[in-house]
C-alpha cells in the first residue's frame, strides 16, 4: 500500500459565504440527533442500561443533545474480556489492511467535516473555527498515523554478523483503555484511538461524560468503514463506577489518557499496581495539562502582534486548552503599556452562544464556571488587580467574561494552579533572566512562548525554557500534527509527543529475532 506524502488538512475559511452557509446547514442537520438514544457497543453488540447519561449544550444548559448509557461494573469487566479475545485475531490482521480502515475513515470525515464540527459547537461550546480546527486535526491524526504505521512495519535496520539472519519487528501490546478529554473531544479521541488500533491493539474507549455525542459519531464512522466487531468498544458512564475497573483489570495492557493532573496521577498509580493474574507492567501514556507562560521581553519585535498572540492564546476556546496561555510575564519597561493594550484587545471579544460563532462561547459546565469564579476571587484576595472581565453572564448557559488580573505574584495561586478557563495572570519581570525564572517555577512543563528580537535571548529560551513545546515570536497554542509533535514535561505528562514520529512506538513493542544460518 502506497500513500501520498502527508499534508495537514486545511482549515475552512468562514469568511467565504458558501462555507458559512454549508456550516449553517450542518448546524441544522445535527439537531436531528438530539432526540435519539445511543447504546453502548461491546463486542459489536448494542446495549442499553437502566441508568442514563444525558449530554447537554453548555450554551443552553437545558437543551439535551442525546441520551447515553451508564455502563455497569459488570459491563466494564466484560468489555475488557471481549476486547482481549478480539485482540488475538486483530493483531494478526496485516498492517496494510489496518491502515486502510483509517484512510477510508479520514476520507469520509473530510466529506462530513462540518457535521462533526457542528456537534462540537453544540456539545462543548467551540466557535466555528475552533471546531473546524478540531476536526481537521482528527483527520490529520488518522492520515499521519496510517503513514507512520507503514514505516514502523518496515522494521528497523540491525547490524549484520556472519552466520546469523537477524531482524527487529514491532508487534502490538494488547487491550488499550483510551480515556480522552472533552476539550478536544474529536481530535484527541481520534488520535489516541487510531494510533492504538492501527498499531494492532484493541480499544475500550471511555469518552468524557461531557462529550459522548461527538465520540459516538466517530464510533459510527468506524462501524461504517467496516472495522471488525470488538476492535473498538464504546463504553460511556461514570468514572467512579467503571474508571478504576478498566484501568486495574489484569487484561488491560496500557492506558492512554488526556486530562487533569489529579486524574492522570491516579491512573498512573492504579496501573502501576500488579493485579493477581497480571503478567505485564502496564504502560501509561498521559497528557495532563499545564500552566503555560508567554514571556514578553522589552525588545519585543512587534508590540501589538505580541498583544494579539497573548489574547488569542489565553482566551481561544475560553482558555480551555492545556496549551492555553494562563500567565503572561512582561518586562517592567513595557508592563503598564502592555496591560493597557491587553485590556483594549480583549474588549474586542464577544461572548455568546457558540452556534452564533462569537469569539468565545461558554465554559463546559456549572462546576467549571464556579471553579473559575473562585480562582478569580482568589487572585484578587492574594493581591492581584482585576483589570478586565470575570463577570458571569446569561443564566441560559455557562458564560463568563474573560478575566485579566495584573500584579500577580509569581508564587500566587493563580500563577501556579491550572484553572482551565478564561483567566490570564499578568506578572511583572525585572529582566529576561527573571522572566525565565518565573516561567520555569511551576510543576508543569507543557507549552511556552517568547516574544523578543534579541537572538541571544531566543537561544537562551531554547536551552532553558523547560517545556515540551516552545514557540518563539508566536502564540503558544495551535500545534499541528507532524509539524509540532505535542507533549509536555514534569507534571504535564509523559511527553508522548502526539503527532510525532515516536508516538506509535508507545503502542508497540519491539521483538528481535535471530536465526542461525550456515
Amino acid at each position: 500500500m502506497k500513500l501520498s506524502k502527508f499534508k495537514n488538512e486545511p482549515f475552512t475559511d468562514f469568511s467565504k459565504k458558501k462555507n458559512a452557509k454549508d456550516f449553517e446547514k450542518s448546524l441544522n442537520k445535527v439537531t436531528e440527533r438530539f432526540s435519539k438514544e445511543y447504546p453502548l457497543v461491546i463486542g459489536g453488540e448494542k446495549f442499553t442500561t437502566e441508568k442514563k447519561l444525558i449530554s447537554y449544550n453548555p450554551s443552553k444548559r437545558d437543551q439535551k443533545l442525546g441520551v447515553f448509557q451508564k455502563a455497569t461494573a459488570e459491563m466494564a469487566i466484560n468489555a475488557i474480556d471481549i476486547a482481549n479475545n478480539t485482540f488475538h485475531e486483530w493483531k494478526n490482521t496485516p498492517v496494510k489492511k489496518r491502515v486502510k480502515y483509517f484512510v477510508e475513515a479520514a476520507k469520509l470525515m473530510r466529506k462530513r467535516k462540518h457535521d462533526f464540527s457542528a456537534m462540537m459547537v453544540y456539545e462543548v461550546g467551540k466557535n466555528w473555527a475552533e471546531a473546524d480546527g478540531d476536526t481537521a486535526e482528527a483527520i490529520d491524526f488518522m492520515e499521519f498515523y496510517a503513514r507512520e504505521m507503514l514505516r514502523y512495519a518496515e522494521g528497523q535496520p540491525v547490524v549484520k554478523i556472519p552466520g546469523e539472519k537477524n531482524k527487529l519487528e514491532y508487534i502490538p501490546l494488547g487491550v488499550g483503555v483510551v480515556i480522552p478529554p472533552w476539550n478536544f473531544p474529536l481530535a484527541i479521541l481520534v488520535g489516541m484511538t487510531s494510533a492504538s488500533i492501527i498499531a494492532g491493539n484493541t480499544v475500550v474507549l471511555k469518552p468524557s461524560s461531557d462529550s459522548p455525542a461527538i465520540a459516538q459519531m466517530f464510533v459510527e464512522l468506524m462501524e461504517e468503514v467496516g472495522l471488525p466487531k470488538g476492535v473498538l468498544t464504546f463504553l460511556t458512564g461514570d468514572g467512579s463506577t467503571i474508571g478504576d475497573l478498566i484501568v486495574t483489570h489484569p487484561l488491560t495492557r496500557y492506558v492512554s489518557f488526556t486530562g487533569s493532573m489529579e486524574v492522570g496521577l491516579r491512573i498512573n498509580e492504579l496501573a502501576a499496581k500488579k493485579q493477581s493474574s497480571q503478567i505485564w507492567i502496564k504502560r501509561v501514556i498521559a497528557e495532563m495539562g499545564g500552566k503555560d507562560s508567554i514571556i514578553v521581553d522589552s525588545e519585543v519585535p512587534d508590540f501589538y502582534d505580541a498583544v494579539r498572540g497573548v489574547v488569542q492564546a489565553a482566551f481561544g476556546f475560553q482558555g480551555q486548552k492545556c496549551s492555553a496561555c494562563s500567565r503572561v510575564i512582561v518586562d517592567e519597561k513595557i508592563y503598564d503599556k502592555f496591560c493597557d493594550a491587553l485590556v483594549q484587545e480583549t474588549k474586542k471579544l464577544t461572548v455568546n452562544v457558540a452556534a452564533e460563532n462569537p469569539n468565545m462561547g461558554p465554559v463546559i459546565n456549572e462546576k467549571s464556571m464556579n471553579s473559575i469564579t473562585e480562582y478569580i476571587k482568589k487572585g484578587i484576595d492574594e493581591g492581584g488587580k482585576l483589570i478586565h472581565g470575570g463577570d458571569e453572564m446569561s443564566p441560559e448557559g455557562y458564560f463568563i467574561q474573560p478575566a485579566i488580573i495584573k500584579d500577580v505574584e509569581r508564587d500566587a495561586t493563580i500563577s501556579q494552579e491550572e484553572i482551565f478557563g478564561p483567566v490570564l495572570a499578568v506578572i511583572k519581570s525585572k529582566n529576561f533572566d527573571d522572566a525565565m525564572d518565573i516561567a520555569n517555577n511551576t510543576i508543569y512543563g507543557l507549552t511556552g512562548a517568547v516574544y523578543t528580537k534579541n537572538k541571544k535571548k531566543l537561544e537562551k529560551a531554547e536551552r532553558e525554557f523547560f517545556v515540551g513545546n516552545l514557540y518563539l515570536n508566536r502564540k503558544c497554542t495551535g500545534a499541528l500534527v507532524g509539524v509540532h509533535p505535542f507533549g509536555g514535561f514534569n507534571m504535564s505528562g509523559t511527553d508522548s509527543k502526539a503527532g510525532g514520529r515516536d508516538y506509535l512506538g508507545l503502542f508497540l513493542q519491539a521483538k528481535s529475532v535471530a536465526q542461525k544460518i550456515k
